[in-house]
């Protein structure tokens, strides 16, 4: 979630629409090259950071837009050196599309990736409301005389393109994170698909793998897209039904534990919200806004409710939250904390840390900050 400043005006150069069925299947490819499974070193422990709403290449034409990048990347740098985890989840919102003046906004998401990747961290992606969103005019952009400097015809005139100046395509779901995997270094754990699923381009589960290979798997991540940009914020009937095969394939027994992923929360974090101030049961140091959630999530908490084996799900974009409170006494639901630059909120930037005990089993989390310091831990399973 970004709040747009009174800088911009409410209108799009272009609106992308909503992707057929028959469109979508034949625009995203059969295959990928992501791995399939992480692997807990032997003797330690498995850690992740949650990279949240990072929101890459704003106001870009400006020296205020690189100098936001910059520090974005310090922040990220700062949190790998202090906790050096085994993977890392970039949790949406990557970059603004719609305040990106560039077709290939993907030059910007490359960036947002960079510090991980140098580091020779494996990561994982999914896109939260911003990164294929429309592209919106700054006001900044406007003549004196109140009129753009390139007079464009109306968008409903198909006869216009965007090479007359007039517009921008942007750079949709799919091309991201194609142009992620070519650059990766087989680093990259983000997936394509499952095509036959709509709305939503990763919907995808990484196992981590135990230590010792006379054991069973340790932990199942499951990653959501949550839409928005140029799709319903929503987890659709698809979705729902998609994760309820594969969670009963490979965990039937629910003697797995499983983490979920997603950026926008589900309304269900609005009924555990602190009032006021983040008080027990709830964890976290933030509490300054209210819960933005999707539109609808059709069922699904509903099945994570009734999974013993679900630990908790992992949400960004609300930039003034970071809690962490459990529903229904059954799991933990937890907001990220904002690691980007970019995006609304002067709150010091972080990064949810997770760490998983193989023996004995447990799943911790705490917020580790730009300058160092660490709070909000939490223990996210029973002892």
């Amino acid at each position: 979630m970004m709040k747009r400043s009174s800088s911009l005006l409410i209108f799009t150069v272009l609106s992308l629409p909503l992707i057929s069925a028959v469109g979508w299947e034949l625009s995203i490819p059969s295959t990928t090259t992501a791995r399939s499974s992480l692997r807990v070193r032997e003797g330690s422990r498995f850690k992740i950071a949650i990279f949240a709403d990072l929101h890459f290449g704003e106001d870009s034409w400006t020296d205020w837009g690189p100098r936001q990048d910059a520090n974005s990347v310090n922040v990220m740098s700062t949190v790998l050196d202090a906790e050096t985890p085994d993977f890392v989840v970039y949790l949406g919102d990557v970059v603004t599309a719609n305040n990106i003046a560039i077709q290939n906004a993907s030059l910007f998401w490359d960036k947002a990736i960079s510090p991980t990747r140098d580091k020779n961290i494996p990561w994982t992606s999914l896109f939260g409301n911003h990164d294929d969103a429309s592209f919106v005019w700054p006001l900044d952009w406007f003549s004196s005389s109140g009129i753009p400097p390139i007079l464009c015809p109306s968008v409903s005139n198909s006869s216009w393109s965007s090479d007359d100046g007039c517009g921008f395509r942007g750079t949709t779901r799919v091309e991201l994170i194609q142009e992620e995997l070519k650059a990766a270094n087989a680093l990259s754990y983000s997936t394509i698909g499952p095509k036959e699923l709509w709305p939503s381009v990763s919907n995808y589960v990484i196992p981590v793998e135990s230590s010792d290979d006379s054991k069973q798997v340790v932990a199942l991540l499951y990653f959501l897209d949550s839409g928005g940009g140029s799709y319903p914020e929503v987890i659709s009937n698809a979705q729902v039904e998609w994760f309820k095969t594969k969670s009963n394939t490979l965990n039937p027994d629910l003697s797995i534990p499983e983490l979920i992923f997603w950026h926008i929360p589900s309304k269900a974090y609005k009924k555990v919200a602190p009032r006021l101030w983040i008080t027990k049961p709830c964890v976290g140091s933030i509490n300054k806004e209210r819960v933005d959630a999707q539109e609808a999530e059709n069922g699904m908490m509903r099945v994570l409710e009734k999974r013993s084996s679900v630990k908790a799900v992992f949400v960004g974009h609300n930039h003034g939250l970071d809690w962490c409170c459990p529903y229904k006494d059954k799991l933990w639901l937890c907001f990220a904390r904002h690691t980007g630059y970019g995006g609304y909120g002067n709150w010091p930037r972080g990064s949810r840390i997770l760490e998983i005990t193989e023996v004995p089993f447990r799943i911790k989390s705490w917020i580790r900050m730009e300058d160092g310091t660490v709070h909000s831990e939490v223990n996210l399973t029973s002892d």
